[in-house]
């Protein structure tokens, strides 16, 4: 598995590099000339310098040049340094302001300070305490800065983490889906190997062909061609499956699908206790997907349908065709439904709908509340991982697709799938059930 690219999660030298590369901006706003050119002067040679003799003349200059601190008069004809404060959190919540002011009040200094002025001078000012003040307000825009870096490296590692874990997941589901494969390949094959025997032995014991022999010897090679294509066919579907993985998606058989999914989920140990139903389609219709995702989709959300209850239960797998538009309020969350849905999945596309029913308990909503959320699961482990069902939701995603989730206490829980229904190449649009 490839390791995350290191463009994505910079370094910690990296981060030094890009603040040293430029010089902070310093924007200095007072409606007195003395004032301004006393701290263009201390300033000039260390921080870019953004000098406005008004707020609304300030507010126009940051818009272009964005600062890292400033320095406001309060007291300033139209608007005054505190609404311009105000107005500098709103633009950027983390620039770093010193107000300055010829009539200090308590009231003033607690309203800069509550709109989050980091210092509070009087005038006239000493020139070491402005510099003092200003480096402050510097190192903590720095500070502020290098949080935020780290907060965001942690948060692109923590997705490249989960990435990694989905992408294992997935591989480990296929894994599995491959073994029945195979499974479903053996049953024919051992099959065929046990006439092939029969027919060499009854050929080895025989002297002559009578018509019977010929007869019985014609119906056995015939039930061999027949189990030999059965593995034919289910190695070529699932091959096509597989050649789809990084393609736009064909047209995948809905019918066809819940056949092979009802296959795989045959042999499952949890199949044994319960009953497995599938409902395909009046009339079987291509959804825009990769089958082996669909596959996928519906293995996941059976198995932990499956796993809803020790009790015996229906689990079902039913189709059908949507009539369009779908209608909004189908995707909506409340303390019994979820939903995922791509942006560019249309409610007026024709759609096919593929539901997962169980007749379980149904779902607490503190379960509801965290359904697809990463790692989360309500199975003792080894048996949940808290993975499958973000598969699900990035499997949905990725087809550009929609699952809605319904629960009810002591009737069960179903999901539905909502497939953009593909016909002649293309999407089908304004096609009613």
């Amino acid at each position: 598995m490839p390791s995350p690219s290191p463009s994505v999660i910079p370094s910690e030298p990296d981060l030094a590099v890009r603040d040293q590369s430029r010089k902070r901006g310093l924007l200095i706003v007072d409606d007195e000339e003395g004032p301004r050119q006393s701290l263009r002067i201390l300033f000039k040679d260390e921080f870019d310098l953004v000098i406005a003799s008004s707020g609304a003349e300030a507010l126009e200059l940051v818009r272009q040049r964005p600062v890292d601190a400033a320095i406001l008069d309060i007291k300033m004809p139209g608007m005054s340094g505190i609404d311009l404060l105000g107005q500098l959190k709103q633009m950027d919540a983390a620039v770093e302001v010193i107000m300055l002011t010829a009539y200090e009040t308590v009231e003033t200094a607690r309203q800069a300070l509550r709109l989050g002025a980091c210092d509070y001078l009087t005038k006239p000012f000493d020139l070491p305490t402005v510099r003092n003040a200003v480096a402050r307000a510097m190192q903590r825009r720095a500070f502020t800065e290098q949080v935020r870096a780290t907060d965001e490296r942690l948060k692109a590692l923590q997705d490249a983490v989960e990435d990694h874990r989905l992408r294992e997941e997935i591989i480990r589901n296929r894994g599995e889906i491959y073994s029945s494969i195979l499974h479903d390949i053996n049953g024919p094959l051992t099959i065929i190997s046990s006439f092939v025997s029969m027919i060499n032995s009854q050929l080895s014991s025989l002297k002559s062909l009578d018509p019977s022999s010929t007869q019985e010897f014609k119906e056995r090679l015939e039930a061999v061609d027949r189990y030999a294509t059965n593995c034919v066919n289910l190695t070529h579907r699932y091959l096509s499956f597989l050649r789809q993985g990084g393609s736009e998606p064909q047209g995948v058989s809905v019918n066809q699908t819940l056949r092979d999914t009802f296959e795989l989920l045959r042999v499952h140990p949890l199949a044994r206790a319960n009953r497995i139903e599938i409902v395909p389609l009046p009339n079987d219709a291509p959804a825009k997907i990769n089958g082996t995702d669909l596959i996928q989709i519906l293995l996941n959300l059976s198995v932990n349908a499956l796993q809803a209850t020790s009790a015996p239960h229906l689990v079902e797998i039913s189709a059908w065709l949507c009539s369009v538009p779908l209608e909004e309020t189908l995707f909506q969350d409340g303390p019994t439904d979820r939903f995922i849905r791509h942006p560019e999945f249309k409610l007026q596309q024709a759609t096919i709908a593929v539901q997962v029913r169980d007749t379980g308990p149904g779902m607490a909503p503190e379960v509801v509340q965290q359904l697809f959320h990463s790692y989360f699961t309500s199975k003792p482990p080894p048996e949940g991982t808290g993975l499958g069902l973000s598969i699900v939701k990035r499997l949905v995603m990725s087809a550009q697709s929609a699952l809605t989730m319904h629960t009810e206490p002591s009737v069960g829980t179903a999901f539905v799938l909502y497939l953009p229904l593909k016909i002649n190449g293309g999407l089908a649009r304004g096609l009613t059930a």
